[in-house]
């Protein structure tokens, strides 16, 4: 599969998935029509579906209009079938949907909305995640619980390291100030920080990550790591308390 990634609005990312035998393409969370139809449209493409992590604006307001001009096929959770625009596609949990002869994993991550997923390309080791994990952070909690987003973000945290995420906004910047500050002296987020702001500079995306590269340096995957429960006061804490305490801290960073 070849993945693009397509900016969008201030700070989002939208992605187009193509496979290059069926020449079938999917676009994922489309947040609004004209970037993504100037890609679509910039590269020859067609599209035959719409995949949406979660309801949020902006990551289904191009739903409609792309629906309108392209005629395709818009997915999603089922029990949120009420707040995905033009959905044509119920999905469940741990359902697979078959894409150009590609299976696709349906997960629940309920946290930031009650009704959020994430779909994994096993075979092709690609994760698109939407706003439960970020580069070096996790998402805002919304409409769930602590409890809910600990295990939403455990589910992709335990994705095989090679496992490449692709996530809903370029975040990475300020999730990495946050990191630094519970973690200074941790030595790859050192090195990925000076990798962070070339990318930056040059207006490039820091995504997608890895699994592998999230478990060395986003802290919100470090709930055991002693450096990171010292900074916290909390060595002898549970997980979840430990996941808790962060999320309070980055609301108010």
């Amino acid at each position: 599969m070849n993945v693009n990634v397509i900016p969008c609005l201030s700070d989002n990312y939208s992605y187009c998935v193509v496979d290059p035998e069926t020449k079938k393409v999917v676009i994922v969370d489309p947040a609004e029509f004209d970037a993504v139809d100037s890609f679509l449209e910039k590269n020859n493409l067609s599209l035959d579906f719409i995949l949406n992590t979660h309801h949020h604006g902006d990551h289904v307001d191009g739903n409609q209009s792309l629906k309108k001009k392209y005629n395709c096929k818009i997915v999603g959770f089922a029990p949120d079938h009420n707040r995905i625009p033009g959905i044509d596609i119920l999905l469940d949990d741990g359902q697979i949907w078959e894409f150009a002869n590609t299976e696709v994993e349906v997960h629940h991550v309920p946290g930031h909305t009650s009704g959020h997923i994430f779909y994994y390309f096993k075979k092709n080791n690609l994760a698109f995640v939407g706003d439960v994990v970020f580069s070096l952070g996790c998402g805002r909690i919304f409409e769930g619980t602590y409890e809910e987003m600990f295990a939403s973000v455990d589910q992709i945290r335990k994705l095989p390291p090679q496992t490449k995420v692709f996530c809903g906004h370029e975040y990475t910047k300020s999730n990495l100030a946050f990191c630094m500050s519970v973690d200074p002296d941790n030595d790859d987020l050192k090195k990925r920080a000076t990798e962070i702001e070339s990318l930056r500079r040059q207006n490039k995306p820091t995504i997608p990550t890895t699994i592998s590269m999230e478990l060395k340096t986003n802290i919100f995957f470090r709930l055991d790591d002693l450096a990171v429960r010292k900074s916290l006061s909390l060595n002898n804490a549970t997980d979840l308390e430990v996941f808790t305490k962060l999320r309070k801290l980055k609301d108010n960073f």
